[in-house]
């Protein structure tokens, strides 16, 4: 099984898709998702609320059916297939503003993920935006969320093998993360480069990871 995330950065093409379809992913967890967005042969369940006038927060792409929602919070999508629970979150960041509850980033990020702890456990595919890296330097994030992903994911049993892997800003971790049951084997995660005959398609790079 494959499983991919990226963040769009609300932005939809041939570009896009093709990329997309080139790494032949069975999910792919999104975000900053273009209401144009579609995948042939994937079914999609958004977010309600929209994040700007042309994109949702975040997006499931799967290529079986799903049961969706309800979603826990505006700016996370949540769908189940087969006794597993599917994600796809964008969290808080540095200069997201006023919209998201809490007056620091702390706050704001340790509120969003109140609202999503009780729908994270061991049957938990939980991926998107996280704006975190989970180890080294940070630029938008910061040590108090990641310390409450991390406790996170250990307290549901989780692993992120998107962790230690890349971004598109040199030298720094992926904020970009794919999480998956601890007891699942994985076979590998990469980093692809979000990037079309030399021109970027997003400011993030996509992510995938292949479990057994």
């Amino acid at each position: 099984m494959r499983i991919g995330t990226w963040n769009l950065e609300g932005k939809w093409s041939s570009g896009h898709l093709a990329l997309l379809q080139s790494q032949e992913c069975d999910v792919w967890l999104l975000t900053e998702v273009p209401t144009a967005a579609s995948i042939p042969g994937m079914v999609a369940h958004r977010t309600g609320e929209p994040m700007g006038p042309k994109k949702t927060w975040a997006g499931i792409f799967s290529k079986v059916n799903v049961i969706t929602g309800p979603d826990p919070h505006r700016a996370t999508a949540v769908a189940h297939c087969d006794g597993v629970r599917l994600m796809s979150s964008v969290l808080p960041w540095r200069s997201c503003g006023t919209s998201w509850e809490g007056s620091t980033l702390a706050e704001k990020i340790s509120g969003t993920l109140a609202s999503l702890r009780e729908h994270i456990d061991e049957a938990t595919v939980w991926g998107g935006d996280w704006n975190q890296a989970l180890e080294g330097h940070d630029y938008v994030g910061g040590l108090a969320g990641r310390r409450e992903i991390v406790d996170l994911v250990h307290d549901a049993h989780l692993s992120v093998p998107t962790r230690a892997l890349g971004s598109a800003s040199k030298g720094h971790r992926s904020i970009d993360h794919i999480a998956v049951p601890i007891n699942w084997d994985v076979v590998g995660a990469h980093r692809v480069r979000a990037a079309n005959e030399g021109h970027r398609l997003s400011d993030h790079d996509a992510y995938v990871v292949t479990v057994d």
